[in-house]
Order: structure tokens, then sequence, then C-alpha cells
């Protein structure tokens, strides 16, 4: 068997698109332009190139870009103080604090400090709670980018049975919630799960989100299965020089699995696309303005 691939750098852009046509209408219909503040705290490199990726994603949506860095040594409190401006800016409808943060920064303190309506991440307490509840919420993008690219393959989800490995705040519980909303059988699966590779075989659809390089082998696939691998490990390859790879040993899940993403250019796409969508809903319902239609 050779997987079908998920192309989520197309399916990704077609979803900009759309965007891009509804902040289009937005802007002429109600004199709307949704904008988004991403905040970078310091000089990590693979931050800032993700910081620039974002906004030029962001301009070419047509929606505002509103960019700010501050230095390494900045403090927890004016981090704070500028998120409070931020959060009385109309003109932004969503805030992104790039993580990591320096170590003088307390994450969660920041991440709470956001307006709720404002998440465009979807880690505030709120949205998560939210979610967690089956109410409406601003969901983490690179979860519901793992869930569209599942659907682009299969209309519905309703009786799958879904394994997801990893239990981060950011990617795998939130992603374990999507699934249940769409009414998958849900496990969450980690380090300490027993019998990992027979856990893993149950799955219809397995989200490989642990963060260690190519550590689901093929043998570990359900035939016909779908796989959405969103690691990203850098490996170290002959003359110094290293290569991207996932937590899924590609060639050979591919052999088994029914539709697979690559790694690069399958969920990492899909967030950048998600954080677009989350910043049109929330300028939406920020001027009391029906859900967009994509």
């Amino acid at each position: 068997m050779s997987a079908r691939i998920i192309d989520g750098k197309t399916i990704g852009a077609d979803l900009r698109g759309r965007i891009a046509d509804a902040v289009h209408r937005l802007r002429r219909d109600r004199g709307v332009v949704p904008g988004i503040a991403v905040v970078l705290v310091g000089e990590n490199p693979a931050s800032e190139v993700y910081v620039r990726t974002k906004s030029k994603a962001v301009a070419e949506a047509g929606m505002h870009a509103f960019d700010h860095k501050l230095a390494a040594n900045s403090s927890e409190a004016e981090l704070l103080s500028l998120i409070a401006k931020l959060n009385a800016n109309t003109d932004v409808s969503g805030i992104l604090v790039q993580l990591p943060l320096p170590k003088q920064i307390n994450a969660q303190k920041i991440i709470a400090a956001i307006d709720a309506a404002k998440d465009v991440d979807g880690f505030h307490p709120l949205n998560v709670g939210r979610l967690a509840s089956g109410l409406p919420a601003l969901v983490p993008c690179t979860p519901m980018g793992c869930v569209l690219l599942a659907k682009s393959v299969h209309e519905s989800l309703a009786g799958f049975e879904a394994v997801v490995i990893g239990r981060s705040n950011i990617v795998g519980k939130p992603v374990a919630q999507l699934l249940l909303a769409e009414n998958a059988t849900v496990t969450i699966a980690h380090s300490k799960t027993s019998d990992l590779p027979a856990v893993c075989r149950r799955a219809d659809l397995l989200v490989a989100a642990i963060g260690r390089a190519e550590m689901v082998r093929g043998s570990w696939v359900k035939p016909g299965a779908t796989v959405i691998d969103v690691g990203i490990n850098r490996v170290p390859v002959d003359g110094g020089k290293s290569r991207i790879v996932g937590d899924v040993a590609y060639a050979e899940a591919a052999e088994i699995a029914g539709a697979i993403t690559p790694v690069p250019g399958g969920v990492g796409p899909m967030t950048i696309a998600c954080l677009l969508l989350n910043t049109l809903r929330a300028s939406c319902a920020q001027n009391a303005l029906p859900e967009p239609k994509l």
C-alpha cells in the first residue's frame, strides 16, 4: 500500500485564500479590518523566522499586523503593560505572544493576562475550559489544523478510533477534545502508556505529537489508517548538516497507512492558516457580526 499524501501546503493555501476573501468582504461591507498583534521577546532565531512567516501571512490575508519586539532582558511587568495596551486597542482583534519566553517571565501569567476574546492561540484558561466543556471557543491552531487535515480525507470522523500520542496543553489535550467533538472515540497515549505500539495499531486516526524523531514506526500503524504527524525534529546528516523529520518514520508508515502528512509540508502550514481563521472569527465576534462564511 502507498499512502495518500495529505498536502498541508495546498490545503493551507486554499484556506488562507478563502480567509482573504472573507476579510475583503468584511472591509468592503462593514468597514472592519481584523488585526493581530504578535509579540516577540528576545532573539530566538527559530521564533524570529516563525514570526516573520506569520506577519507575511497576515499581510497577504489583508489583515493589519501589529508587531512588537521586546529585548530579552525585558521584565514581566513590561510585557504585562504591553498586553494591557493591546487588550484595550480596538484595532487589535487577536494577540499572540510567541513562546518560549525568557526565564524571568512566567508564561502562564502572560497567557492569562491576554483578553480571552483576543486569545488567538487558544491558550487562555477560559478558552481551554470552554473547549473541554464543548462550548464555542478560540482553540489552539495546530490541533485545529490536525482535525482539518483529517477531514480533508474523511468527510466525517464519527465512530473513528483515534489515538493521540502526546498529552501537552498545546497539542495533545486540545486535539483530543476536538476529536471528541467530532464524535471519535479518543485515547490519549504517552511515554508511560503500556505497550504503546499495540495501542497505536488500534487507531483509524493516529496523531503523533510526542516530540521524538521518527519514534512511531511503520509497524505501529494500522493498515489503511490516517496518520497526522505533528512532530518537527532536526536530526544530523552527513557533512555536519541536518534535516527536519517528524515523529513518524515516514517511509515505513507511508507503506502501511491509507493517508499521511509529510514533514515538512503537512501540519505546519495549517497552523498559520488557522491562526488567521481565529483572528477573523475573533474580529467578527468583537464587532457583533455573524461567523464568517468561507
